[in-house]
Formats: C-alpha cells, structure tokens, sequence
C-alpha cells in the first residue's frame, strides 16, 4: 500500500511528498500541468533545502507523476492506496471529485479504508470533497463510502518557496522550503489509522484549528504583503521590520485574537503566543520570499472569506473595530503589479468603476456598511500619510 499525492507544486513536492519519503512511505504526484509531470518522470528525484539549515537538505529520490490525462491509472492508484492527500489550492478541489469518486468506487470493490487527507488553506475543504462525492457516488458504493472512506484536514505551517535560477538551473525541481515538520491533521475524521508518517500529528480537538491558521498566519501575511508593496518593499521578511509595519500587524494580531479566542474558546493568552509564531516566520530572514509572490492574485484575496476580508467580517461579528485589518484591505485595494492579470483588474475596476465597486463586487460589502465605510476611512488616512499616491 502506498499514497497518492494530488498536486505536485512546491507544497506537494516540498512538504507532503518530503515527509512521506523520509517516513519510507511510496507514494505518487496527480499533476495537471504536463510539463510538471514530464520533469518529474524524467529526472526521478528532486531536491528540498532547508532554508537556514543547509545540514537538513534533502534529495527525494524515486519521485514518478500520473497527469490527469491517465485516468485509469489515476483510479487504479486510489483503489490501491490507504492514503490519498491534496495539495492542489482550495479553489481546485471540485475539480477532483470525479477522479476521486470513481477511485473509491473501484476501491469499495477491493475493500479495505482509505482516508483523504486535504492539505490546503481554505475553509472547510473536507466538506468540500465529502458533499461533492457523496452527491455523485454510485449507489453500490455508497456504504461503503460511508463506513470505509475518512476525509479530513491538514493544517500547513511550512513555506515552500520557488527556489532561484541557478538552484533551478541544477535541479529544476528544487524547492526551498521552512525549517518547520509539524503537520496537524484532524484526528475526529479518520477511519481507521493513517500510516506513519515523520512529523503528522493527529489532533483529537481539531474545531477551529484550520481557520485558526488561516485568520493568523494569513491574515497577517496579507498584512505585510499588502502594506509592504505600498511602501516599496519587495522581500517579505524586510517588510515585517519595518517599525510603521509592525504596529499594524500587531494590531491585526490583536483584533484577530480576540475573535479566535472568543468564537472557538481558546485562552487568549494561548492565541496571542500563536500569533508569535506568524510574526517570527515573517521576520526571519533565513526565508527569502518575494511580496509579489504573497500579494498575487489580490481579487481572490480580497474575496469576502479569505484573509483580510474574512478576519475583518469575523472580527466585527464578535464586536470588534477592525481598524488595522481595514488598513491592511485598503492597501490591497491599491496594490498594482502589471505582470499580475488579478492585479491588472483590480487596478481598472478602481479607476474605472471606483472603490465602491471593488468593495461590493470583490469583497461583498455593503460600501456604506459599517465595514465599508471603515475601509474608505482607512483609504483616506492612507493617503494623508502619503502612503497612497492618486
């Protein structure tokens, strides 16, 4: 028995498939992009670094990749596999419900558990895969699906970062990634075990663990990516220095605490001490990474649920001001990079149709809210520091 990894980017390749070769465990990448899927089959192996700790790099060796195109070898992988993890952006998950639902049902046939581990950062993504499956799932397979199928959820803490040219030049396949091994999966979900593999550590009290996560960790690096391209930075951890920076993050970390802390019973004391591990991954310079890289694709992290939006709507419904949260998504709104289609638009809806517009129609608030009103304040304050040019 083996894995099957869907996706076969930085995080699949950098993380999941890194652990699972060093737990001894075989495993293979679903990749849709078929030139990924050529360099993994022709070279057979891949480097990840270890950012700061160049003693702890690593060569994955036997790596081999189905594309999506090889149905039958895709479903005959799940049908043989105990554990199936994603790693493909939450966005994409519908996209793997047919493949995975026409996997259990040649597994149901075979017998035996089978878990799926999602591995994204997004809401609910189990939930996602369960309703999607269980709508379309053949009547025969269905008990089966019911008693013998676990899907849950991972939390990922470690960066994974496009290495540079002349690490590529060497290895195409190379990642960089952060000094971090701990992966947290929802204990409550499985059926079964999972196979033991190097730093997964199951959690009984998962409620609240994945958007945890989300609305610190990604809530903050929208933060200091956003406000950081304002202010002309283009390394992330020199953004996350920056004085001006950091008391905003500060407050976004204290606005997004107390929520958390309210809504799933957390000791504040405990969230605060989580949100130094967000502010010390950004600052620590070991991890090179790119505001460009973090700030792309500003219309989707502007959307009413993901990082900034999302925290400043959970914020608010537990009756908190968030100021520093609606400082962070006026910046957004004003971040502009032309190699970016996202950003390309956002920049012509706010010249074109007007803040107003981005606000309803991007981030689903009313403009004369109390959310929307709030961020214009902040638009306004913005550019009285000079920090937005019109």
């Amino acid at each position: 028995m083996g894995c099957v990894v869907f996706g076969a980017g930085k995080i699949a390749r950098g993380f999941i498939g890194h652990l699972l070769y060093l737990s001894g465990i075989p495993f293979i990448f679903i990749e849709r992009s078929e030139s990924l899927v050529g360099l993994i089959n022709e070279w057979g192996k891949y480097t990840v670094n270890i950012l700061g700790h160049s003693e702890k790099n690593c060569e994955v060796q036997g790596a081999h990749a189905f594309s999506f195109a090889q149905e039958e070898e895709i479903i005959q992988a799940i049908a043989d596999a105990d554990t199936v993890f994603t790693a493909v952006g939450g966005k994409n998950l519908p996209s793997l419900i047919p493949i995975l639902q026409k996997g259990i049902e040649k597994k149901a046939a075979k017998g035996g558990n089978l878990n799926i581990v999602t591995c994204e950062n997004w809401k609910q993504p189990a939930s996602v895969l369960r309703s999607g499956i269980e709508e379309t799932i053949s009547e025969e397979a269905k008990k089966y699906f019911k008693e013998h199928v676990g899907i849950t959820e991972a939390v990922i803490m470690r960066s994974a970062i496009e290495a540079d040219e002349e690490l590529l030049k060497t290895d195409p396949l190379t990642v960089n990634v952060q000094d971090f091994w701990e992966l947290p999966v929802d204990a409550s979900r499985i059926v079964g075990e999972l196979p033991t593999v190097k730093g997964l550590k199951l959690v009984p009290e998962f409620t609240g663990f994945l958007e945890r996560k989300f609305y610190t960790y990604n809530a903050a690096n929208g933060t200091v990516s956003y406000v950081g391209a304002l202010l002309g930075y283009e390394k992330l951890a020199e953004a996350a220095h920056d004085e001006r920076i950091v008391k905003i993050l500060e407050g976004v970390y204290q606005e997004t605490s107390h929520a958390l802390s309210e809504k799933h019973h957390f000791p504040l004391k405990e969230q605060l001490a989580f949100t130094r591990t967000s502010k010390n991954k950004l600052q620590d310079y070991t991890i090179v990474d790119f505001i460009e890289r973090n700030a792309r694709d500003p219309l989707r992290k502007l959307s009413k649920d993901d990082r900034l939006v999302g925290s400043a709507r959970l914020v608010e419904e537990y009756g908190i001001r968030p100021h520093n949260l609606c400082i962070a998504i006026a910046a957004a709104m004003y971040y502009e990079n032309e190699k970016d289609e996202s950003a390309r638009e956002l920049v012509r809806i706010r010249k074109e149709e007007g803040i107003d517009s981005i606000l309803e129609n991007v981030c689903g608030l009313d403009p004369n809210g109390g959310l929307g009103m709030l961020v214009k304040s902040k638009i306004e304050m913005l550019k009285e520091w000079g920090w937005i040019h019109e």
